[in-house]
């Protein structure tokens, strides 16, 4: 890896320069591999065929860490004037005003991200680009959170979770966070606005935990977990995001978010930080999710079938 002051990158019709590619944004020790901001560009533009149909349409979060993981976050929602005219941005409502979210379409897009040291992308469950518009979510997530570094509790959720989805008509699919636990996404066709789809998150994630009290929550707070794992919704509003597919975590040894076959969470040797941006390209070319369906599924039939338990 070169240290020069900057080094081009081709992605399609245009190239981005990565300044000071040889700056450490993760550092080594402890086990951990050091990873530059060079290397953080490369991964990027690797999984970028994986990553970008996840990114599409979508707002995003930025999270900058400028000074690599050691250093000060910056959360980013609204696009600098000084970003390049050719990146996409989505102009959307939000309490008094508008705010101004970039959209990643394209791999200079991500290019010139990773250049900004942005590490994580926090994408909306809605797109901007499709009829319904921004209130209408076409992903449901389940966040899967679980005591400490407890992955065996994520893991066993997520396989309850899995079988009442399959009762309601809904095929969900999971994904390493990369940090601590699991989400489970669940693609809907977009009808359904923000505020039923978290109500039916709701009612489902009520529904796990009355089946397995004693492993399984609700409670927002802390304190009223008892070391239970939280089966959290909150993602499922408008305005709120969740970590994309594939993006990278502000961690030691720059672990992934990263897509699973039902079949690999059985892996007893799996945890959340299994794979990072030196692997996780060979897992996005397995096509992980492959038995998800491309369309996504009404709410309305899964909402009868629920109340139908009840």
């Amino acid at each position: 890896m070169s240290r020069g002051d900057a080094r081009p990158l081709r992605a399609g019709r245009r190239t981005v320069e990565i300044q000071r590619p040889g700056k450490v944004l993760f550092p080594g020790g402890g086990g951990a591999k050091e990873y530059t901001k060079g290397d953080l560009a490369d991964y990027y533009r690797a999984v970028a065929p994986y990553l970008l149909p996840h990114l599409r349409g979508r707002p995003l979060m930025l999270e900058r860490y400028p000074d690599g993981v050691d250093g000060p976050r910056f959360m980013q929602k609204n696009t600098p004037e000084h970003y390049p005219d050719w990146i996409t941005r989505a102009e959307v409502a939000k309490e008094g005003g508008t705010v101004t979210h970039v959209v990643c379409d394209d791999t200079a897009t991500l290019l010139y991200l990773a250049d900004q040291a942005c590490l994580t992308l926090h994408r909306w469950l809605s797109r901007t680009d499709r009829a319904a518009g921004p209130d209408h979510p076409d992903r449901l997530v389940f966040d899967l959170d679980p005591p400490g570094d407890d992955f065996a509790a994520a893991r066993e959720a997520a396989v309850l979770l899995r079988a009442l989805l399959d009762d309601l008509g809904l095929p969900a699919a999971p994904m390493t966070t990369g940090s601590r636990g699991l989400h489970l996404v669940v693609p809907l066709d977009g009808r359904a606005g923000f505020d039923e789809v978290r109500q039916f998150a709701r009612e489902v994630a009520e529904a796990a935990a009355a089946e397995d009290p004693d492993r399984l929550t609700t409670a927002a707070r802390k304190d009223e977990r008892a070391g239970r794992l939280y089966l959290d919704v909150q993602r499922n509003a408008y305005a709120q995001t969740a970590v994309a597919p594939y993006t990278v975590r502000a961690r030691p040894g720059a672990p992934v978010a990263v897509p699973l076959t039902w079949e690999q969470l059985d892996d007893p040797g799996l945890d959340a930080r299994r794979w990072t941006i030196a692997d996780a390209v060979e897992q996005a070319r397995t096509d992980p999710w492959a038995r998800l369906p491309r369309r996504g599924r009404a709410l309305g039939p899964a909402r009868r079938r629920l109340a139908k338990r009840s």
